[in-house]
């Protein structure tokens, strides 16, 4: 026999108040919002678990680049050896201005001048800033989703929100009874 308190409730049209039970109740469009935030959080969380992993390595191989670096090994005998390994952004910049001063140096005849080591300094510093450009554009990928997701999903909730009470103001005004 079932409890005489839960056949009231049923009969005075008391609903299922579980999570699943709200979401099956609700309007179409709340649904559709509902689970648009879901999709939108789980995609954020995988870019930023995503962000973290590879800022977390990046991080560890700078810090071994730059004991190399300052370590008084020659220079050119650092970018031979590190010039076959795994791509990284530290390498990258290393890499084109190394590549830049070793075209530059090679293709000049008197090193001596002052002008050409001044054009050979700033070929140098605008191809490691274009390398250096190039790799925070692939370290920023997915940055600008997670902005507009941070600034739009509270009015996108708040609609939600908004959308579910007025429905329900509906549904109460549709069955006479202001009794809440």
């Amino acid at each position: 026999m079932s409890d005489p308190a839960s056949v009231t409730a049923q009969s005075l049209g008391a609903s299922d108040l579980t999570l699943w039970g709200l979401f099956l109740e609700a309007d179409i469009v709340v649904k559709l919002v509902m689970v648009a935030l879901v999709f939108m959080s789980v995609w954020s969380w995988a870019i930023i678990i995503d962000k973290k992993r590879i800022l977390k390595r990046l991080e560890k191989r700078a810090r071994k680049f730059e004991d190399s670096f300052w370590s008084g090994e020659p220079l050119s005998k650092l970018y031979d050896r590190v010039r076959t390994s795994a791509r990284d952004p530290m390498l990258s910049v290393f890499s084109a201005g190394m590549d830049e001063w070793n075209t530059g140096y090679s293709n000049t005849v008197d090193t001596r001048s002052s002008d050409l080591r001044a054009s050979l300094k700033q070929r140098i510093e605008r191809v490691m800033f274009n390398t250096m450009s190039k790799e925070m554009n692939k370290l920023e990928k997915g940055m600008m989703f997670l902005a507009t997701v941070g600034s739009t999903s509270p009015f996108i909730g708040l609609f939600g929100t908004v959308w579910g009470i007025m429905n329900s103001f509906s549904a109460i005004a549709n069955t006479q009874n202001t009794n809440l």
